[in-house]
């Protein structure tokens, strides 16, 4: 073999119809491809990707590397670097909501670690690198700003709401906007009204994610989102007991029912491992969301047990602190990351989908 053997034009070629994890279309065409060097046989290939995609920067990079292995097998060896290639979010929907994806994670019934998860789910995206919001849409029992320790009130800048932030993430929550203690009892009306605002009328900036904390039940939040904007999709959590399963096939029910895709299912407190005798204890029985994510067709995302940890972490407001032990941060990524991917299995080549009108 040549040192000639592999030219860049062939590397561009093998390129030509590798798919860009953001928008599914392939990174040549996208001009992603930041540079491409052939020494000696040796390949090396610098791609850009989005923050968006920052979950799943390095197994994209393995990825590209294997691709272009099987499509160059001439080549001595091969080395994919990711940088940085920006690519803004635009307005979609009618309120103008800059955020490439929302999601709303929800549950059928309360108690089950929704907001905790929904919370750790944010802090997982942004330490991966992605430009992230947390939206408490909870309006009658707001607990995000407890559960990271967000204290404020918003403040109105030419008529727009300025979020709290928060470890470089806006929240937004009624709990910044009335008295601790306080109960908020609207009706329906009300509560459409206050969820407009916060997605309408607060300063979000640029986002790559925007997650809503959903009530629990099937109440009409998730057929005001889906009026308002596009949702990219949904999770719903449960624990593994009949119960609570009973209450998570209505939750995977009510988003069907507004078009909002399922992007998976969650089993939170999964099991208990004792620290003591490294025990296994299944508390509320094991493995029931993930059947019933299988008898319904809908993606399982992973399982995460009971830590003492945390509730510790949450009643104390350092639910971040989730991200940074080891022994929780394993499954909390192994989720984020499933999610992430499954955003991109249902997108594909689509365009994003529209907002549907109350009929």
């Amino acid at each position: 073999m040549s040192d000639n053997a592999v030219q860049s034009s062939d590397v561009e070629r093998a390129l030509g119809d590798f798919l860009d994890p953001e928008l599914g279309r392939g990174v040549v065409r996208l001009e992603q491809v930041k540079r491409i060097g052939v020494e000696s046989g040796n390949v090396e290939v610098e791609l850009g990707l989005t923050s968006w995609a920052a979950p799943l920067h390095e197994s994209t990079r393995t990825d590209c590397e294997q691709w272009l292995r099987e499509r160059l097998p001439e080549a001595k060896s091969i080395t994919v670097r990711i940088v940085e290639h920006a690519r803004p979010a635009e307005k979609t929907g009618p309120i103008g909501l800059r955020a490439k994806s929302v999601i709303a994670i929800g549950s059928g019934k309360g108690g089950v670690g929704k907001s905790t998860l929904a919370v750790s789910i944010a802090y997982a995206l942004r330490n991966a690198g992605a430009k992230v919001g947390l939206m408490d849409a909870d309006v009658y029992g707001p607990s995000v700003p407890h559960l990271i320790g967000a204290t404020g009130r918003p403040q109105v800048v030419e008529k727009r709401l300025q979020p709290i932030t928060k470890d470089g993430m806006p929240v937004m929550s009624m709990a910044f906007l009335v008295p601790p203690g306080e109960a908020v009892v609207w009706r329906g009306p009300m509560l459409h009204g206050a969820i407009t605002q916060f997605l309408r009328d607060t300063e979000w900036g640029d986002l790559d994610y925007l997650l809503i904390d959903m009530p629990p039940g099937t109440g009409d939040i998730a057929l005001t989102l889906s009026q308002l904007l596009p949702l990219t999709g949904a999770v719903v959590v449960c624990t593994p007991q009949d119960v609570a399963l009973l209450d998570a096939v209505k939750a995977i029910a009510m988003f069907d029912k507004v078009n909002i895709p399922m992007l998976g299912v969650v089993e939170n407190m999964s099991y208990f491992l004792c620290p003591d005798n490294g025990k296994r204890y299944d508390i509320f029985g094991s493995g029931g969301a993930r059947d019933k994510a299988v008898e319904l067709q809908v993606p399982f995302l992973g399982e995460l047990p009971i830590q003492i940890a945390i509730r510790e972490r949450g009643d104390a407001g350092e639910t971040s602190e989730n991200l940074t032990d080891s022994e929780t941060s394993r499954y909390l990524q192994a989720i984020t990351a499933q999610m992430v991917r499954n955003i991109v299995a249902q997108r594909g080549d689509q365009p994003a989908m529209p907002s549907l009108p109350v009929l």
